[in-house]
């Protein structure tokens, strides 16, 4: 099992809140339970089931916004 800490920044648009949500649940559509903070979300899974994450993420704000950045931390600590 992986653990990651993710956050994504919209750039150059008024609306980031409804772009990172519905990447958000672009997420939860794949079936990864996340808990959102105020600035990252976390989830675990298997390291498939992270990288399909973090792919469905980006792909998701990019499609709704036109430039974005996003920054991961991915563990496989047991802590």
């Amino acid at each position: 099992m992986l653990k990651c800490e993710v956050s994504l920044y919209p750039m150059d648009t008024a609306d980031s809140d409804t772009i990172i949500n519905n990447a958000i649940e672009s997420l939860k559509k794949q079936g990864i339970n996340c808990d959102v903070g105020s600035v990252s979300t976390y989830f675990t899974g298997t390291p498939d089931e992270v990288w399909t994450g973090l792919k469905t993420l980006y792909e998701t704000a990019e499609r709704e916004g036109k430039e974005v950045s996003m920054v991961a931390i991915i563990t496989n600590s047991k802590k």
